[in-house]
């Protein structure tokens, strides 16, 4: 074979141009100078060993990637020394070259040495350098394939790191958040019992008025089996349900209604409307409007501002009706006279089905049969006892029921030193009901 075939075998298409390093094992040194021959224009590295014992010590010295061997050699066969190389060396390509008619033999090279070829002498050059540039190749492969597998390895173990770590500041941000949506959940309840007492402020009938038909109104609620949405809707509703009379004069803030005159009257009947006006700006109250639009609504449609009836009336709007009537009747909203407990309770019943729903009245009367009052365990203290860190168990009021600060504040030195400033400002001792702030 000319040196240009082989040059041309050599340089086909996939041939890899790094340097590899070739042991080729014969006893016979023409079988050695001709493999010399034939890859030296290869640019690989060749080695040479006349024997077995040879071959494994030039394998102790040199990292070897091939090996052609003879088979039958003096000593050491050729199936012993690929044997030993597979077992040593495992990554070395091991390739038998045989002119050895005993094909048992053959068999037993190819078994105990796992061989990736073998090639009967006398060979083909062109042949013999394409075998040996596939073995490469597939050497080649083999090892970047071991790689990219370690390497996915080390990236699925950074990632299951990584995975671990970004759950904890998943969890950690998830808490986060519902710690600082609860604030502001707080925060936002604590602004509306504060605009609920801009009207308890004005003193007289109005103090706690709010915040008493408020608790009815909610308890009566979830009697009726409210969604929390409904009964959430429903609480601020109460609280708020008197807004539109933030600009009434005193006279009329505090009149009963069965005193109003005609022009009174129909100043009063505006303050739903108004609520609601002053409200709807606010995207979470727009529920919270709607049920005060309507809160004087009447059973048989003789109500204001719109005339609904039945349950063309909000549900909402049904209960605060009630809770209003029940508290308005003891404080002297409604009457001149302040009713009993037990006469406000009759008075709504007097009522049913003409200005209330049945259904809700019914629903009044299970409450009020089976709401047992539990004083919240919390202490009772002066503002010398309060300490950094206690939390209000239950809404801080004067002695006319207005709301000072509600339940939930946790306190500070701020805080303790305003409430005790009121206590000297105002001339008598608040009783505060503290638990033990988180």
């Amino acid at each position: 074979m000319t040196e240009a075939a082989i040059l041309s075998a050599t340089d086909a298409p996939g041939v890899e141009d790094q340097q590899c390093t070739l042991l080729f094992v014969d006893d016979e040194a023409n079988i050695l100078s001709a493999l010399k021959r034939l890859f030296r224009p290869s640019g690989h590295r060749v080695l040479t060993a006349e024997g077995g014992e040879e071959a494994i010590a030039v394998l102790e010295k040199e990292r070897v990637d091939l090996i052609i061997s003879d088979m039958r050699m003096p000593g050491m066969t050729g199936a012993q020394v690929l044997a030993t190389a597979r077992s040593r060396w495992p990554d070395a390509v091991r390739i038998l070259l045989t002119g050895y008619a005993d094909i048992n033999s053959t068999i037993e090279a190819i078994n105990s040495g796992q061989l990736h070829r073998y090639i009967s002498k006398p060979w083909d050059d062109n042949e013999m350098m394409l075998i040996v540039r596939e073995a490469l190749e597939r050497k080649s492969l083999l090892g970047e394939k071991a790689r990219l597998e370690a390497l996915t390895q080390q990236q699925n173990e950074e990632l299951k790191t990584l995975n671990s770590s970004l759950e904890h500041k998943v969890a950690d941000r998830t808490q986060e958040l519902a710690t600082a949506n609860e604030k502001l959940k707080v925060a936002f309840l604590n602004t509306i019992k504060t605009f609920s007492n801009l009207i308890e402020l004005r003193g007289g009938q109005m103090a706690g008025h709010s915040r008493r038909v408020a608790d009815y109104a909610r308890r009566i609620g979830t009697q009726m089996h409210l969604s929390h949405n409904d009964l959430q809707n429903l609480f601020f509703a109460s609280l708020l349900h008197d807004i539109g009379k933030i600009g009434y004069p005193d006279p009329l803030l505090t009149k009963p209604q069965n005193t109003l005159t005609a022009d009174e009257r129909n100043e009063v009947v505006k303050h739903p409307a108004k609520s609601e006006a002053l409200l709807m700006g606010l995207e979470q109250l727009r529920g919270a409007a709607r049920l005060i639009r309507h809160h004087h609504e009447r059973w048989d449609g003789g109500g204001y501002p719109d005339g609904l009836a039945g349950a063309a009336i909000p549900l909402g709007a049904r209960i605060l009706s009630v809770a209003n009537e029940y508290d308005g009747a003891q404080n002297g909203l409604l009457f001149a006279k302040r009713a009993t407990p037990e006469e406000a309770f009759n008075f709504l019943h007097g009522g049913r089905g003409k200005r209330h729903d049945p259904a809700v009245l019914d629903a009044f009367e299970a409450m009020l049969s089976s709401t047992k009052k539990v004083e919240p365990e919390a202490h009772p203290l002066h503002s010398e006892q309060l300490q950094t860190g206690m939390m209000l168990a239950k809404d801080l009021v004067t002695r006319d029921g207005v709301l000072l600060l509600s339940h939930g504040y946790l306190l500070d030195e701020t805080l303790i030193q305003q409430i005790h400033s009121y206590e000297l400002s105002e001339g008598y001792k608040l009783r505060v009901y503290v638990s033990e702030g988180k």
